[in-house]
């Protein structure tokens, strides 16, 4: 019976050794739930962008400098179109605040821009020729900013975008005696604020 016994015992440690070396072998492997897993490791990354993977996709020189200039050029064209709001007066008739339909044009141009920057608000300047006494140039080139305002409120410009002054005669952009000259006074300029 001791012989029996004893052969018990080694057939259950042998089946215990082999259950443990089993457990031992399966904790090795990795396990499908595992987080890490779902990323792989730099190695397999580098070893994917040397064999043309699609782990990999780095841009060339080429391409890098391709997207700088395609960039650059974004910023430029912002700027530019900034600058065409800015440096684009509309104009008016002598004693006048009616919209001509270039002067509307001009206008439509500011709105589109207005509308792609949603987060600018303008100044409106009504100026006026030296002719008149000033109390009645700064009426009429508040008129004249008025005028403006009203158009693109009109256009969808929320009013709390815009504000106006008038500057009357005090601020011409050409001192000359002529009607070139008044021609050229008689505006409403733009000043983007923020």
């Amino acid at each position: 019976m001791k012989k029996s016994n004893i052969c018990y015992k080694i057939g259950l440690v042998i089946l215990m050794v082999g259950f443990l070396v089993t457990v031992s072998s399966c904790s090795k492997k990795k396990s499908r739930l595992d987080p890490m897993e779902a990323y792989p490791s730099e190695t397999e990354i580098s070893a994917a962008g040397e064999q043309g993977g699609d782990a990999v996709q780095t841009m060339t020189e080429e391409e890098l400098e391709a997207q700088r200039i395609q960039e650059q050029e974004a910023v430029r064209i912002k700027e530019e179109a900034r600058m065409n709001f800015v440096n684009d007066d509309v104009y008016f008739g002598f004693d006048d605040v009616t919209l001509t339909s270039s002067a509307r044009m001009v206008l439509k141009q500011k709105v589109a821009w207005l509308r792609e920057n949603p987060g600018a608000s303008v100044l409106i300047e009504g100026h006026c020729d030296e002719r008149g006494t000033e109390e009645y140039n700064i009426a009429l080139g508040q008129r004249r900013a008025q005028s403006v305002k009203a158009f693109l409120i009109n256009a969808g410009i929320s009013a709390s975008r815009l504000s106006s002054i008038s500057y009357g005669e005090e601020r011409p952009v050409d001192f000359g005696n002529n009607e070139s000259a008044w021609g050229k006074n008689r505006r409403a300029h733009f000043k983007i604020q923020n």
